[in-house]
Order: structure tokens, then sequence, then C-alpha cells
């Protein structure tokens, strides 16, 4: 039904597993479970803030050394992975507010700074700073425009039929 929810809910109890020793065996294999009913894969070791939300969640990947802020929201096919296979901080760091788009790629040990959104489809492999638009493949960034987000781009006016009116 909500396979993100679910997942993040399996996630809060497997991380905490996780953090005990002598569990991290049993944490392994209920994640492994959940990522078999809801699509969604969460290493139990990865950190994950409040009011994280995953959306339409399948095909989701967070790494074992991810760091999730407060107030992200992921789409479905993200992947927070990583580029190497050493014992060291390997995947990346995502700020708080800060939005990834559908089948976006974020790899390496790489920090999305807060408030920022990571375009569809983006693959970003560098550090990109607080208050950012990530798109492309390679991404690049470009700052956040307040005031030309801010504003409609259309008229509100121009959404109303008039005939729902007469």
């Amino acid at each position: 039904m909500y396979s993100g929810l679910h997942a993040i809910w399996v996630h809060r109890l497997t991380h905490r597993m996780w953090r005990r020793p002598g569990l991290r065996f049993p944490a392994r294999v209920l994640a492994q479970l959940a990522r078999t009913l809801t699509g969604v894969e969460i290493h139990p070791a990865a950190t994950i803030g409040r009011r994280f939300f995953i959306d339409h969640g399948m095909g989701v990947v967070i790494g074992g050394t991810s760091e999730i802020g407060d107030d992200v929201m992921l789409y479905q096919g993200v992947t927070l992975g990583g580029r190497s296979l050493e014992k060291v901080k390997r995947h990346p760091t995502i700020g708080d507010r800060v939005t990834v788009g559908a089948g976006a790629k974020v790899l390496g040990p790489i920090t999305i700074g807060a408030g920022s959104a990571v375009g569809a489809n983006a693959v970003v492999v560098k550090d990109t700073p607080p208050d950012s638009i990530v798109t492309g493949i390679p991404a690049t960034f470009r700052h956040r425009d307040s005031l030309r987000e801010t504003q409609p781009a259309v008229d509100p006016a121009e959404y109303v039929d008039p005939a729902i009116y007469i």
C-alpha cells in the first residue's frame, strides 16, 4: 500500500537493532524482508532524520554510510550509492529539506547542501552547496533564484475556467 512509509518504519527498527551488539545479523535479515515486500532497500546502518518520506518507493536504494537530514523527500528509483568497496564513508550525505527526483543517482561520499533539489535522472558525483538546483549527467548545479521560484509562472486567474461560473 504505502511501500515507502512501511520501509521507513522497518528501517527505524532495524537501525536500532544495528546499533546493538549481537543484533546486526537479525537487522540485515529484517531489512532484506522489508526490501522484498516494499521494493525499497535501506541498509540498517544508514542514518535518517525526522520527517523523511519516500514517494512511490519502488527501486529506492540507500547505502549503509548514507546520512539523510530532516524533511527530505525521495521519489521512485533514487539511489544513494557508493563508488568504492573500502571500509570508509562511501555514501552521500543529504542535507535538510532536500528533494531528490525520480531516478536520480547520488554517488560517493559527497554532500548535497540543505534546501537543494536534485532533478529527475540526475547523476550527482560532486558536492553541491545549499539551496541549489542540481540537474544533468554528470550533474551541475545552479543556486536557487528565490524571486523566480516564489512567483507563479502564470497568473492563477488564468487557470480558472469561466464556464464553471456561468
